[in-house]
């Protein structure tokens, strides 16, 4: 069994993190977006077995300069081996923006892993079905076994056994995960028979209630969908899959627990406590604890944490951290060998790698700090962006980009 993740493009919407890093190598939770979706896509084996530990990937990126991994810790060596062991031997990455970058990661991680990791690179913007077409010799290897295809933005639980089981079960050509959503009227909705999964048709914001369902970027195709599809710019949501369903061959699955496509700020930031409140469910002592902690934080063991400060809710603070005494800190991320100084408030905020936040500092608002951002003493922050290796002495009233 394979699997394709759609990695895309320019990652726009979360600039300036992405000026740095391409957006499947950006920190969520303390590690690439990418590597939570290979511990996922192998959790179903191991849920009964061995708890689904949280692994640190520590990289360094300089300019003229590739990445280096730096000390997996073994349960991500035991997740890969379960995933081999049910019969999942690739993983393509469709990537169009900064392959050079992608593949010198994966090399590294294809070797300490043994499981092969391939990018299939694009040279024009493909669409979300044109890169099935482009990796159909990788998909289609004569086994006859359906493929995962993943969208790279999308953070969830990840229910793969069952995705499989259902697949398996109802017989059709291919099946979509779909999550149930507050208000329809915003997404194109999936209307389905709720009791077979069977797909009936596709309904883009709809004006009157059809059904509250909409596609969760997660699917199990089989290999005869690859003849579906040309090779050209081409969408998976609104040219192959309505034809499938309208030979009733397309079914959806709902998807328990959380979904939340993290590909800009505001919903990376909902994503971060979705994430949080899920691993307090199913592994709460990876969180902190202790009287400083306010709610689900998430503390790297290489972090250092002053006197005073008072953390959470919702906060993950990455590897090699330093925050003085006097903080707090609410509702953000902290990536990556960030120093925050003593008594500066950050909350509902990303603070980019390496970065520097001055004492007495408030940052707030949606406020992003690319990589290499220094913050002097007492500035305030009300929604800026901040574009990487910028020094900020006055503080920014209203939400703009600094560039």
């Amino acid at each position: 069994m394979k699997a394709l993740i759609l990695v895309g493009g320019f990652g726009t919407r979360l600039r300036p993190l992405t000026l740095s890093f391409p957006k499947p190598l950006v920190d969520f939770a303390n590690k690439p977006m990418i590597l939570h979706q290979f511990a996922c896509l192998v959790n179903f084996v191991m849920r009964n077995w061995y708890a689904c530990a949280l692994y640190s990937v520590e990289f360094q990126y300089h300019s003229g300069e590739m990445m280096h991994l730096h000390g997996f810790i073994p349960s991500i060596i035991v997740q890969i081996e379960a995933l081999k062991d049910v019969g999942v031997t690739e993983v393509i990455l469709a990537i169009n923006y900064q392959p050079e970058v992608m593949i010198s990661f994966l090399k590294d991680f294809e070797d300490k892993l043994g499981i092969k990791i391939t990018c299939s690179q694009e040279t024009e913007p493909l669409g979300t079905a044109g890169p099935l077409a482009l990796a159909r010799d990788k998909l289609a290897d004569g086994s006859g076994e359906p493929f995962f295809v993943l969208n790279s933005d999308v953070i969830s639980e990840y229910p793969f056994a069952e995705l499989i089981r259902f697949h398996r079960s109802h017989g059709g050509e291919a099946t979509i995960m779909v999550t149930k959503v507050d208000e329809p009227s915003k997404y194109g909705v999936v209307v389905m028979d709720d009791e077979s999964g069977r797909v009936d048709r596709f309904v883009e914001k709809p004006k009157i209630f059809v059904g509250n369902k909409i596609n969760a970027g997660i699917y199990l195709l089989n290999p005869s969908v690859l003849d579906r599809i040309d090779l050209q710019p081409t969408s998976i949501e609104k040219e192959v899959f309505p034809k499938i369903a309208s030979e009733k061959l397309l079914y959806a699955m709902v998807l328990p627990g959380f979904w939340m496509d993290i590909g800009q700020p505001k919903d990376y930031i909902t994503g971060l406590r979705l994430y949080l409140d899920s691993l307090r469910k199913k592994s709460s002592t990876k969180l902190a604890t202790g009287p400083h902690i306010i709610g689900n934080v998430l503390i790297h063991e290489t972090a250092v944490i002053g006197q005073g400060c008072l953390i959470g809710p919702d906060v993950a603070i990455g590897p090699g951290c330093v925050i003085e005494s006097g903080v707090r800190l609410s509702r953000c991320t902290v990536m990556r060998g960030v120093r925050i100084k003593k008594h500066t408030c950050v909350s509902s905020s990303i603070i980019g790698w390496h970065s520097t936040v001055g004492q007495w500092a408030r940052i707030e608002n949606m406020t992003i700090l690319g990589e290499d951002v220094h913050i002097s003493d007492e500035v305030y922050s009300n929604g800026g962006v901040v574009l990487p290796h910028k020094e900020i002495k006055s503080s920014i009233l209203k939400p703009e980009i600094v560039m």
